[in-house]
Order: structure tokens, then C-alpha cells, then sequence
């Protein structure tokens, strides 16, 4: 099992019959206008600021003991803690992302 769901591939004609989603134009402008590396670094020191970080490794590491180190994988770790990690993302760090997100659409146009 794979630890990552990705949908079918499509075929090379349907590839360049579709037209973008709303989600990868966005997701194209934040890459080219080097935005998302912004936020992504804003990202890693908010978590590393607020402790979410330190939280996530003692989560690996109490999990890794309890399940003995050598009977754990990384597909485990992402299995278990993805979804506390994800779940204990500080409401402030996301309106902080989100408020930038959307004044970098407001200032930009999309197509």
C-alpha cells in the first residue's frame, strides 16, 4: 500500500483536452510568482514558533517507542500522525496563511 493516494494518470489527449482547475491555476501563479515558497517558509517558523514542531517529534518518537523502533516505518509515522499533526495546526497560523493567500489572489489575476 502506498502512502500516498493520487488519482489515476490520465492519458496524454485528455491531458491537453482539459482545461485547469480553478485549484491548479492558483496553485501555478503561487509556484511561478515564487509565492508558495514563501508561504511555506512562513509556514515552517510559525510551526517551529508555537511548538508544533517539538510536538510532532515527540508524537514520532513516543509512537516509535511504544512500537520499538525497529518495527517502525516512515508510512507508519505518516499513517499515525499526519492526522494529530493536521488536526492540532493552530487556528492563528491558519488565518495567518489564509489571509495571505488571499491578498496575493486579490493582487493577482488568475488566467
Amino acid at each position: 500500500m502506498s502512502s500516498i493516494n493520487r488519482p489515476p494518470t490520465p492519458g496524454a489527449d485528455e491531458e491537453r483536452d482539459k482545461e485547469p482547475s480553478l485549484e491548479e491555476v492558483i496553485n501555478i501563479k503561487l509556484v511561478e510568482s515564487g509565492e508558495k515558497e514563501k508561504l511555506m517558509e512562513l509556514l515552517r517558523e510559525r510551526l517551529v514558533e508555537c511548538g508544533w514542531r517539538d510536538e510532532m517529534k515527540a508524537l514520532c518518537r513516543a509512537y516509535a517507542r511504544k512500537k520499538g523502533r525497529n518495527n517502525v516505518t516512515v508510512d507508519d509515522l505518516i499513517h499515525v500522525i499526519t492526522p494529530k499533526g493536521r488536526a492540532s495546526v493552530p487556528d492563528s497560523v491558519k488565518a495567518e496563511l489564509l489571509h495571505r493567500i488571499r491578498s496575493f489572489l486579490m493582487s493577482t489575476s488568475l488566467r
